[in-house]
């Protein structure tokens, strides 16, 4: 009989949106809803088990992980990305690593709650009101702003494409971005210092990678306005932190909408928590019933094929 593990399963809903029954052969599922707190309890949780489904980069599997799980014969991944598997390793272990498609919608509604929850104060009022409170804030305009989009694929297009809609100029830069692609979602394409010089709201969402790694620096956020904002859906390693940290700190930006970190969870004490002006959620820009059904329906499928000797999706 196979042994699955299914990681990282926070909110405890994989059993319900899994449907097991339509593997070709038996198999004993395991759902943990906590990440392991090291390698070495992470080796010892997930020896028994052959497949292994992981949600996004919530655990890492680098090749010494892999080299030391002797059983693991499957991996599959939510997503078609995840640069926290070393999926050479995998290859060379003779163990697939298969995803997921994933929605595009979610992400980018997140980042609009971000930019208004941000803009608009609304944890501060939240919490005013609660305490018996009243009006303790004055917030930011988006119509007759400037939203800069850095990076405009996907989720950077609809994002822009929303901004246009509350009556936003859209500019936007990226490394390989063109004047025409821009112009395709309404967005005029400029450089990177003039999209942070100008911008009301900058709002990231390049691919993580070697390229982007510690692409948005602290000369990035000298230039921004003292009354503008900025939001991160895309993932933590792309900004210097601590050049963030700074700038939240010194009251040099007016806010930040945060969704992802260099290190996740964000442990307890770490200094974001304590930024006022900082709105922080739990890297939850994925985390949607939509997308939770398309990631596990699909990862089952994974399963299945692998088990049928003709994987699917693999990654490479």
């Amino acid at each position: 009989m196979h042994r699955i593990a299914v990681l990282d399963d926070y909110q405890s809903v994989a059993a319900d949106l899994c449907d097991w029954s339509r593997l070709p052969e038996p198999a004993q599922v395991v759902e943990f809803h906590d990440s392991a707190a090291d390698t070495d309890a992470l080796v010892a949780r997930l020896h028994p088990f052959d497949v292994v489904i992981a949600m996004r980069e919530r655990t890492k599997f680098p090749r010494e992980v892999l080299e030391r799980l002797p059983n693991l014969r499957l991996l599959v991944t939510t997503g078609m990305r995840n640069r926290s598997i070393d999926v050479a390793a995998a290859a060379d272990l003779g163990i697939p690593v298969c995803g997921t498609t994933s929605e595009t919608t979610a992400t980018a509604e997140l980042t609009w709650a971000l930019i208004l929850a941000t803009l608009r104060h609304i944890p501060q009022e939240d919490a005013s009101m609660r305490a018996g409170g009243w009006q303790q804030t004055i917030g930011g305009d988006l119509a007759g702003g400037t939203l800069g989009v850095v990076g405009l694929g996907r989720l950077g297009s609809r994002v822009a494409r929303i901004g246009a809609a509350f009556g936003m100029d859209v500019v936007a830069w990226s490394q390989n971005l063109t004047d025409e692609r821009a112009a395709e979602v309404g967005a005029r394409r400029v450089d990177k210092d003039e999209l942070f010089a100008t911008s009301d709201v900058v709002t990231v969402h390049v691919v993580w990678s070697s390229r982007t790694r510690g692409l948005i620096t602290a000369d990035d956020f000298a230039l921004m306005k003292h009354t503008a904002v900025f939001v991160n859906t895309s993932r933590g390693p792309i900004v210097e932190e601590a050049a963030l940290i700074d700038v939240l700190r010194e009251g040099r930006i007016a806010g930040a909408g945060i969704d992802v970190y260099d290190r996740e969870p964000l442990p307890r004490d770490h200094p974001l928590r304590e930024l006022r002006r900082a709105v922080l959620t739990p890297h939850l820009g994925y985390v949607t019933r939509g997308s939770y059904e398309i990631y596990y329906r699909e990862a089952v499928e994974d399963v299945a094929a692998w088990m049928a000797g003709d994987p699917i999706r693999v990654l490479t």
